[in-house]
């Protein structure tokens, strides 16, 4: 069976961010799956130096990941009730190579809501851009109580939560992909 190939999205490139920590959770996870090929993307390797979707805005190597991959995991923490213009920027530079590719969700924050709220900011984001999120989300709430200062993780409950998001995801893949394929005959 062809692997369902998945890019994680962290969302951020701040200074000492520990959504980080939650991206390398996710990508650890995926890496154990014999079904998936994972892809992880930290924004500080790629340039999105204005916004928009124009041929100036676009980094060569992401354009080919978004081509490359059957879906994303979007790992991202919560700024102010809200997503981190990094993030916005990066997925306003590419629009066909999202269409009809599901994405899961995972929010980030040092208080007790883990992100909700800026996943729920994130859904119309995703929509307009024809992805297709899943209802599995993870929220990482409390991120210091979850790892140390390390990036050791101290609650192992997030690793079947992570699967559990991973599981939908790969589900929603292999569906959308053969859907995708018969469309294109």
């Amino acid at each position: 069976m062809e692997k369902i190939r998945i890019a994680i999205l962290l969302g951020t490139t701040r200074t000492g961010r520990r959504s980080e920590n939650a991206a390398k959770l996710v990508k650890q996870v995926g890496d154990g799956i014999a079904e998936v090929e994972i892809k992880y993307v930290d924004p500080l390797e790629f340039s999105f130096p204005l916004d928009g979707n124009n041929p100036e805005t676009q980094d060569a190597k992401y354009t080919e990941i978004t081509r490359w991959a059957d879906a994303f995991f979007i790992v991202t923490p919560e700024y102010n009730h809200g997503y981190p213009g990094t993030l916005k920027r990066m997925l306003d530079t590419e629009y066909k190579n999202y269409f009809y590719k599901p994405t899961a969700i995972a929010g980030v924050s040092i208080g007790m809501f883990g992100g909700a709220r800026c996943i729920e900011a994130l859904l119309p984001v995703l929509r307009e851009l024809h992805l297709t999120p899943t209802d599995t989300d993870v929220n990482f709430a409390k991120i210091t109580t979850i790892f140390d200062d390390s990036g050791k993780l101290l609650d192992d409950s997030y690793t079947k939560r992570v699967e559990n998001s991973y599981r939908e995801l790969i589900w929603l893949s292999r569906n959308m992909k053969n859907l995708r394929s018969d469309n294109s005959k």
